[in-house]
């Protein structure tokens, strides 16, 4: 099986646990703390097109910069929600895992063993 990357902030308890599960099955983890390495806007358009997820869904809604930026706004384009992510990763849902050109999240952390 393909090396496993998971987009993590170790401060999550979801994605620690997300995390511990894979290690368990004793999986080779490529861990990206995507908060110091943030996801380019390409790459974040990759991994919605294999999570099946619009920007607005992945989009973490709570932060404090959802808000400032104004990123409720519907005539906001898709490429618009993407680049604030890219520039602001805690927008970021987590943890995402891809393995073998598909993705899931880990909410709840079991759910990325349906792409296993």
């Amino acid at each position: 099986m393909a090396d496993v990357r998971i987009y993590h902030n170790s401060r999550c308890s979801k994605s620690r646990a997300t995390l511990a599960l894979l290690e368990e099955r004793g999986l080779a983890c490529d861990i990206v703390n995507y908060l110091e390495t943030p996801p380019s806007a390409e790459e974040l358009t990759q991994i919605l097109g294999q999570l099946g997820m619009t920007p607005q869904e992945l989009i973490r809604k709570g932060e404090p910069e959802y808000a400032e930026l104004g990123l409720d706004d519907p005539a906001l384009s898709d490429t618009d929600l993407i680049a604030a992510m890219s520039a602001h990763p805690r927008l970021i849902e987590r943890p995402i895992v891809c393995v073998n050109g598909k993705a899931a999240l880990g909410r709840p952390p079991e759910a990325v063993l349906a792409i296993l």
